[in-house]
Parts: structure tokens; sequence; C-alpha cells
């Protein structure tokens, strides 16, 4: 089955990495999965022209409001994947939660990543609740066993001066407002580095060699870094907010913070305690095996595009 699946691409971002790694899933059920940006997109007349010329016979796209609109009155059955953002917050705005809804209506599944948000859009949307499906990200991590550590760290002056504590911040530079503030500050912050996306293998290495994994987010539908974290033995603190919540469970998995304050206690709690360090350590491993495993997602994700086969429309 020729498939289109829409997702946002903004390279070594969270979507991005999701969207291919399902996208590997379909095709080595032996479907053509054609991924592309939603952003490079502006009305479903484009979609439409894109439908026709590439020949496709279905359609999946990774977040209702950015991706699914754009499949809204086509003649081919399609899938979605909540995003995290459509749920947490587009929902909340009148005109998107209309537009979502009847995404949701034409939709053949849906694919929330966690039991709480399911529970949101069906709240949401309660025509959808016999649609919607739980599915948790699998994680699959491949640390660059030839990334050197040490040559990444003596970039920073600050690190040769005092190499106890250093905050290390990485990743694309999304939106150009936040980005501006952001650097401004860390220039003025002792012991902060920011520095641009990696290869994804090279950031499985840095993470391997932190102490813990920061995650400040105050919007998530499932942080693939703080799964991939615990499944390279890595401590996570992460802000406290339902996407996070759902899989990390307090002083197990990982430690939840709600204030700056309380971020930099538990973090000093945690270099003080190499027992608490253990314990979340194994916890957070065990528990990645356990409920993100990376096969399981492609079994379940295999089986779900089959009710787009042979349904397509006069």
């Amino acid at each position: 089955m020729r498939l289109l699946f829409l997702a946002v691409l903004r390279p070594h971002t969270g979507n991005a990495v999701t969207a291919q790694r399902v996208r590997a899933h379909l095709e080595a059920a032996g479907h053509v999965c054609l991924l592309r940006d939603a952003f490079d997109f502006e009305s479903p007349s484009e979609i439409a022209n894109l439908i026709l010329a590439e020949n496709c016979e279905a359609a999946l796209a990774l977040h209702l409001y950015r991706g699914g609109r754009l499949l809204q009155g086509h003649r081919i059955p399609f899938g979605i994947i909540f995003g995290g953002t459509d749920v947490n917050e587009d929902a909340n705005q009148k005109e998107k939660n209309t537009v979502m809804r009847r995404v949701l209506e034409e939709a053949r599944f849906a694919v929330a990543f966690t039991e709480s948000m399911k529970e949101m859009a069906q709240a949401q949307w309660p025509h959808a609740k016999g649609k919607i499906y739980v599915q948790s990200q699998g994680i699959a991590t491949t640390p660059n066993a030839a990334f050197n550590w040490n040559t990444f760290l003596q970039r920073s002056e600050w690190h040769q001066e005092e190499p106890n504590v250093y905050l290390v911040i990485v990743g694309p530079e999304v939106d150009p407002v936040f980005t501006r503030e952001v650097k401004a500050k860390v220039k003025r912050a002792a012991g902060v580095r920011l520095i641009a996306e990696m290869p994804q293998g090279d950031l499985h290495a840095v993470v391997k060699n932190c102490f813990a994994v920061v995650n400040s987010s105050v919007s998530e539908g499932m942080s693939a870094a703080i799964l991939e974290a615990m499944d390279l033995e890595v401590p996570v603190l992460a802000r406290n907010i339902p996407g996070n919540a759902a899989v990390v469970k307090h002083e197990v998995t990982g430690l939840l913070f709600s204030t700056p304050q309380e971020f930099v206690h538990l973090a000093k709690r945690l270099v003080s305690d190499p027992a608490l360090e253990k314990e979340i350590v194994t916890n957070g491993k065990v528990y990645v095996r356990m409920y993100h495993s990376w096969q399981v997602e492609r079994d379940t994700y295999q089986q779900l595009i089959r009710k787009l086969e042979g349904c397509s429309e006069d």
C-alpha cells in the first residue's frame, strides 16, 4: 500500500525522530511510505494534488491539527497519531478544536502515547472514544562508540576552570524569538552551554556520559529524551507535567520538580545520594524494557495500518 505520512519534520526534533521510526515500521511491513513535512503545505488542496500525483492509497498524520487538518475531505482513509500539543494546547482554542473534531470524525483510528492522553482526547471528543488506541513510544538507543566526550567538554572554557557541575543544552533552534532569549541568558549564566543539534548517535553518547538528563518542557506528549535517558541508564529530572508524570514516577524512575527551587534541591540530593541514583537508574531501565518495546511499537502500527487497507472511497 502507498501511504502518505504527514508530520512536522524539523531536523533532530522529537516529532521528526518519531515519524522516521514509524515510517520504518510501516516500510518493514512492505508498505511504501512517503514522509512529507506538514509545514510545506498550506491547504488540503495541495495535499489532494500530491495524493493524485503519488497515487497514495491511504494516509497517516502525526499531530491532529498540524497534519490532520490537511487530510480532511480526501477520498482515501487515514489515521492519526496525537503529538502532545494538539491535545494539551490546541484543544483549548475553539477554532482548532472544531477542526480537530472533524478530523477525528473522518479518521479510521488515532494513537495516543499514554492512557492520560487518551482520556484527555476522549473528554474533548467523546465521539472518537472507540477509535483511540494507546501505544507508547518504542525506544532503541545507539550511542556512537567513537564519540570523544573529553574533546566535547574541552570546548567549554568554564568546564576547564570548574569541572564539577555544568548544564549543557542541546537542540535545534525552533523558535527564533525564544532562541534569542535563551542565548542572551546563557551568556550571563556561569556553567551553562548551548550546543546545536547533533546526530542521534552522538547525542546518545553525550547523554550516556552525563550525570542526569533534565526535561523542563511545559507541554509534552511523551518525551523520547526521557525514555532514551532511562535506556542509557542515566537519571532523569523532569518538570511535573502530565506527559512527563505518565512515564516518570517520582523517586522511582526519576525525579519530578515543579519550581526552579525544587529542581535545584532535587539535583543536589541526587548528586549526594548514590543509593537514590542507583535505584532510579535500575528502575528506569526496567521500566523502558517493559513498557517501551521497539518491537511492540512496530507490531502495533503494522496492525493498525491494516484498518486503512481496501477501504478507499469511490
